[in-house]
């Protein structure tokens, strides 16, 4: 069996508190002998639950880093029972480069699971996690918002699943984190996501969609910031009483929730996110951008529900994302 070249330069099952990297070793033009050096924290105090909390799956979405960086320095061992492995920036390269794919490789980290040792960058870090890290965990945070291309109403999300037991606990969970917005979700295609991996694993998965539109906003991390919480009071991690607040449930249990744009061209929205839309509705157009006198393609709902996410550049190409509907559950 060829062996992960990851190695952690601190102890992931010690007690107490410990910052350091993941380390990859990475030869390439200008460092021979160089490494990717993937930041992790690791807080432990006595027996409990593990929780893993993750960001940065996609290098040009913040919400997620900034409230585990935050976590990192102001969580204490003696404010928890049990452990908490904090991985801020999961895909460092891309994080670094602000882009949602790596620049080393162009992988998706986010559809490169379950990995492999002896593959490219992304596959290695995402095997490493894969096997060393998600085995160690009863509860998996996953922060997500829309990078660069997205925006959304912020969300947690939890999937369906075929062990109901397994989408029960997940749906808990969801609900303790308590996002304005809480979504029960079937993937269209999860072949090689996190997401996935956790599940198949039988883990507790909990995902966010947070905001977009590649930055953050004190409102989103500060829910961002609210959840960590609450999810690790909710897991028996930490003391204290959850804060709930008012959330809006929506399903998302198909593919006609997604509109994707027929035609390229100059993208203008007729709806807001949040509002309540029709089935076959117009909810954004599109204009030629390369010629006047022309009609513009109607983007129409294929389903009754509420605007849950759109694109966010104001130019859109054959195929790309015109916009999410979910339905109230």
């Amino acid at each position: 069996m060829i062996a992960n070249p990851i190695s952690p330069t601190i102890p992931l099952d010690a007690q107490g508190v410990h910052h350091g990297f993941l380390k990859l070793p990475y030869s390439r033009d200008d460092s021979a002998w160089g490494a990717v050096m993937i930041p992790i924290t690791v807080i432990a105090n006595g027996d409990g639950p593990t929780a893993l909390l993750t960001g940065a799956n996609h290098g040009d979405e913040y919400e997620g880093p900034i409230a585990l960086q935050e976590l990192a320095v102001s969580l204490t061992p003696d404010q928890i029972a049990g452990r908490v492995i904090i991985l801020p920036m999961m895909n460092l390269p891309a994080f670094a480069a602000g882009a949602r794919c790596s620049p080393i490789d162009g992988g998706n980290m986010n559809r490169s699971f379950p990995g492999r040792p002896d593959g490219t960058v992304t596959q290695k870090i995402s095997h490493f996690i894969a096997t060393q890290l998600v085995p160690q965990a009863d509860i998996v945070l996953d922060f997500h918002s829309g990078g660069r291309t997205l925006d959304f109403l912020p969300f947690a999300a939890a999937h369906i699943l075929d062990d109901k037991a397994q989408e029960a606990a997940c749906m808990a969970a969801m609900q303790a984190f308590n996002a304005p917005f809480s979504v029960r979700m079937l993937e269209i295609d999860n072949v090689g996501m996190f997401d996935t991996e956790v599940e198949n694993q039988g883990k507790v998965f909990v995902t966010t969609e947070l905001g977009g539109a590649g930055t953050a906003s004190p409102r989103t991390v500060g829910i961002a910031r609210r959840g960590i919480r609450n999810l690790l009071i909710h897991a028996g991690i930490m003391a204290g009483q959850i804060d709930l607040q008012e959330t809006v449930q929506l399903d998302m249990p198909d593919e006609l929730c997604f509109v994707i744009s027929q035609v390229a061209g100059l993208i203008e929205y007729l709806v807001e996110m949040g509002d309540t839309v029709a089935e076959d509705q117009p909810i954004a157009r599109v204009w030629p951008a390369n010629r006047t006198g022309a009609e513009p393609t109607v983007c129409c709902a294929r389903r009754a529900g509420i605007l849950t996410a759109r694109h966010v550049p104001g130019l859109v190409k054959m195929g790309d994302f015109v916009g999410l509907v979910a339905t109230r559950a």
